[in-house]
């Protein structure tokens, strides 16, 4: 009998050792000869076979085991289910198969209250992040809970997915759930109760990258946690200078993502990615004014994003391309209803121009400033090179629409863009030419 056992807890231990590294066929032939071992788990924190392979980003064993009729919300020692593993380490192919197979993303684990969202959104895995969300928003999820919910859900100690992507210094995972409806201005009290932004979170681990996203999305700089400090003492105590500079309540505001904006929600990626980019040049700008004078000064940029590059870009755009309004950067988006053609810094900054209020989360709807009518759709322009082959083949009708559409924006908006223009210049900034250590993002002195 004493042989059986020994003999029995040999298999296991065999079994697991097998799925840690891959081995599908010892983990078959195991499974063949005593199906009960699919059962069972490790000694301690209690690790279905089915949390070692997504751990360990066996797909091959996961699906097989899934196959099986597995439970794929098998929870451990610490009620953490295997997509919370595959989250925390990472593992994209064992998320998405064990998403497939239909696991629950509401499980709550009983370390820190925390779904396979915050594990993702912790520890920086943007690739797993997106999935969970992809998920949630054609499960069961969005219909009994609601995805808006969902995005914004909270752990054991108040925080959001976006808290914790803030204070771990995770940029691309505060982009992502900005970009779902993460809540810029949560606080990790609730219910009135003051407590952290993520604001306050991204001060206190200097992450300029975060600080940026927050501050473009609406992020309060007044806004006061459990102690009474504001976001720019935060960051001045860890002696985060640079992020204390920006966020300095005396200095400029940022342009702020016009996320009210009915069309702004109904962009397609080429076009919000257009805007995007040009909201996050206009506050590099800002800062580079904020910082003058100080101590304090922004990395160089890289080679690829220089000004000069900006400018040999600049020099090679006919006159037929470039924004009427600013006559510096090529037009890129266009209003649909009109036909009119700015560049994205000039759009961005139109529809930026009153800043979200917050009571009320709604703007007036930005109006075309060639033609005074309502912006209720923005596109990528679709203007094309005219070179000298469209000469030497004789065709020249696109150049001319391309000038006489130029005309009409000129004449149209002489009267209209004319202030616009220079008041953009000033909002856009631009001149004229393992689990560790999982409690600490509370700051708790």
């Amino acid at each position: 009998m004493g042989q059986g056992l020994s003999c029995a807890g040999s298999n296991e231990q065999g079994l697991f050792r097998a799925v840690q590294v891959g081995h599908l066929k010892t983990v078959e032939d195991l499974l063949e000869r005593d199906p009960a071992l699919l059962h069972h788990a490790t000694a301690y924190d209690h690790h279905s076979v089915l949390h070692i392979a997504a751990a360990n980003a066996q797909v091959e064993i996961l699906s097989m085991l899934l196959e099986r009729s597995m439970n794929p919300d098998l929870l451990n020692r610490q009620k953490q289910t295997p997509l919370m593993l595959a989250a925390m380490h990472g593992k994209m192919s064992c998320v998405k198969s064990l998403l497939e197979a239909g696991a629950n993303i509401l499980m709550f684990d009983s370390l820190h209250g925390r779904t396979c969202l915050h594990y993702a959104a912790y520890y920086g895995h943007a690739d797993c992040l997106q999935a969970i969300l992809s998920a949630a928003q054609s499960s069961t999820v969005a219909v009994s809970w609601g995805f808006a919910r969902f995005v914004n859900i909270r752990d054991g100690r108040g925080a959001t997915p976006l808290h914790l992507a803030a204070r771990q210094r995770r940029p691309d995972c505060v982009h992502i759930l900005l970009n779902n409806g993460a809540l810029v201005c949560a606080s990790t009290g609730g219910y009135g109760s003051l407590g952290s932004t993520p604001l306050h979170l991204a001060a206190r681990g200097g992450s300029l990258d975060c600080i940026r996203a927050l501050l473009a999305w609406g992020a309060d700089r007044l806004q006061r946690d459990a102690s009474g400090r504001i976001p720019y003492l935060v960051a001045l105590k860890r002696k985060h200078g640079v992020c204390a500079a920006l966020l300095n309540p005396s200095s400029a505001e940022p342009l702020v993502w016009p996320s009210p904006l009915k069309f702004i929600g109904e962009l397609n990626q080429e076009a919000k990615d257009l805007l995007e980019q040009a909201l996050m040049a206009a506050n590099r700008e800002r800062e580079k004014t904020v910082l003058k004078g100080t101590a304090y000064s922004l990395p160089s940029p890289s080679p690829s994003h220089s000004d000069v590059g900006v400018e040999d870009n600049i020099s090679e755009v006919s006159d037929a391309e470039l924004c009427s309004i600013c006559f510096e950067q090529m037009c890129t988006i266009e209003v649909q209803d009109c036909g009119h053609q700015m560049c994205a810094h000039c759009t961005l900054a139109l529809c930026c121009h009153n800043k979200p209020n917050p009571t009320t989360a709604c703007l007036t709807p930005p109006v075309c400033p060639f033609c005074r009518g309502i912006i209720s759709k923005l596109v990528v322009a679709d203007i094309k090179d005219c070179d000298d082959s469209d000469f030497n083949s004789g065709d020249t009708s696109s150049c001319k629409l391309r000038r006489s559409r130029r005309s009409q924006n000129l004449s149209e908006g002489s009267s209209s863009f004319k202030g616009l223009a220079a008041s953009f210049g000033k909002m856009g900034g631009r001149s004229s030419g393992r689990i560790g250590a999982e409690n600490e993002w509370v700051d708790k002195t």
